[in-house]
């Protein structure tokens, strides 16, 4: 053991999330930085924004 203190787990900083309600896109950041996870409209569900591009796996 060398006495270093061990980092703490990362967050995905890409990650974006949207509002169901009002369609506001906020980033992982700023709802880490809030007291609670909310939209500024008020509603409390999110979805996890994906990315435009689709990969694509070669059958087997």
């Amino acid at each position: 053991m060398s006495g270093t203190p061990e980092e703490p787990a990362k967050v995905f900083a890409g990650s974006v999330y949207e509002c169901v309600r009002c369609g506001t896109k906020t980033s992982q950041e700023e709802l880490n930085n809030l007291p609670e996870v909310k939209c500024i409209c008020g509603y409390r569900v999110f979805r996890k924004v994906r990315p435009s591009v689709v990969k694509q796996i070669k059958a087997v």
